[in-house]
């Protein structure tokens, strides 16, 4: 959840020597990197991500509870005759009359002003790298999604699905963004979902949740019609994905495994379980390459003595094969700054492609057979990446739980990548 603005500026000629006269000399000489940091961690609203501006829609304004968002947004959450809106990310009610200017943000655009109008230019020159991408815009936001914790592509639609702790877990959007339909409400009964964890979509768009509340794998029409339950072979199911050939992969944290169902997806029947994989350390994430068959397993192995953040990505062949493997200590033996790796996939090249929530970050690790060759891919505008997804037109989208939101990155005209 977005916390309250606390932005402090001192008053002052902006043209003289007071305070905020320094201040905006010394914005002159801000490097981009932490400019674009700005905007997107103070200057950007959190409800329909437009940065704030000037101009009457765009002004930001402060709410009771100190939460800020846009007039528009404003605008958009209050009850056309009453007025009474609630706060989208601490639910505090109150009235649109009762909103305010946020004029610490109005300051910090004034003083920033310049910096911000040559900022996108050296960004611009940045992105050029081979690789980089940007964002190209991004759906969802609190309310629509609370709390995300998975995402998947329908291979024959192209939806997008995702698992969230909203009223209805499953919430599914057309390929643009827009909210097509959602299901899965929380309870005990068999077609529920209690603590969605995951999610895949099968080649005949059946959707796949593992479920830490039962500690079973839900199988579900593209409709929400439940059409199998599996629940007794896991201790704590939590990735899941699909195999070009229609079966279903799902990680056991606890029991430390990896296991392969094959299921008549139309009937609702499981044919054949088989653990492919043991004596794996909590493997969560995990992503098949539909180029290689290769398979990618993020783990959280514990390190005695320090706090439960080290990972490590193994790459196994399609005969279950280790071929590469690295962890956070070597990566960051390599990066310049501290590497948590959260989420994996595989881009349309076979490459190995990780979210780091320590950046936070979207890195790509090479080949299997090259690792470690990092080579980041998206260093701003994320806040906790925790899903990543690669579309057939080779967009990226990201899954980022902290903004309740799906990011569209694509490649920039002219870019090599």
């Amino acid at each position: 959840m977005p916390r309250p603005v606390t932005v402090t500026v001192t008053e002052g000629c902006a043209g003289g020597r007071g305070p905020a006269g320094a201040m905006g000399e010394e914005a002159a000489g801000v490097r981009p990197e932490l400019v674009r940091e700005a905007e997107v961690s103070l200057l950007e609203c959190k409800v329909c991500f437009e940065r704030f501006g000037h101009r009457q829609q765009r002004r930001p304004r402060n709410l009771p509870c100190g939460h800020v968002v846009c007039l528009a947004c404003v605008a958009a959450l209050a009850h056309p005759r009453s007025l009474a809106l609630e706060c989208p990310f601490c639910r505090r009610a109150c009235r649109a009359c009762d909103t305010s200017d946020c004029l610490p943000v109005l300051h910090l655009l004034e003083l920033l002003g310049s910096t911000l109008q040559a900022a996108p230019a050296a960004l611009s020159a940045a992105s050029c790298a081979p690789g980089v991408l940007t964002c190209h815009h991004a759906f969802g936001g609190w309310g629509t999604l609370v709390n995300p914790t998975g995402l998947a592509l329908c291979p024959k639609t192209g939806r997008v699905v995702v698992v969230h702790d909203g009223k209805r877990r499953v919430k599914i959007f057309d390929s643009g963004g827009g909210g097509a339909h959602q299901f899965g409400e929380k309870g005990d009964a068999a077609h529920d979902v209690k603590y969605p964890l995951d999610v895949a979509v099968t080649n005949d768009c059946h959707v796949v949740v593992t479920d830490a509340g039962d500690r079973s794998l839900k199988v579900f029409d593209f409709f929400g019609q439940i059409k199998l339950v599996v629940g007794k072979q896991f201790s704590l199911p939590w990735g899941v994905e699909i195999t070009p050939h229609n079966q279903v992969l799902v990680t056991d944290t606890e029991a430390g495994t990896l296991h392969l169902l094959e299921v008549d997806f139309p009937e609702g029947v499981l044919r054949r379980t088989e653990r492919l994989q043991a004596q794996l350390c909590s493997p969560r994430g995990m992503a098949v390459s539909w180029l290689t068959g290769a398979i990618a397993i993020l783990e959280h192995p514990w390190a005695l003595g320090t706090a439960n953040n080290n990972t490590r990505v193994k790459v196994f062949n399609s005969a279950m094969q280790l071929i590469g493997q690295v962890d956070s200590f070597g990566l960051n033996l390599l990066f310049p700054s501290k590497i948590t790796v959260s989420a994996v996939t595989f881009d349309h090249q076979g490459n190995v492609i990780v979210a780091d929530t320590s950046g936070p970050a979207i890195i790509c690790l090479g080949k299997p057979e090259e690792f470690p060759a990092l080579k980041p891919m998206v260093t701003h505008g994320l806040s906790r990446p925790v899903a990543l997804a690669f579309t057939k037109e080779n967009s990226l989208l990201v899954l980022d739980t902290a903004s309740h939101s799906i990011k569209v990155f694509k490649v920039m005209e002219g870019n090599g990548g």
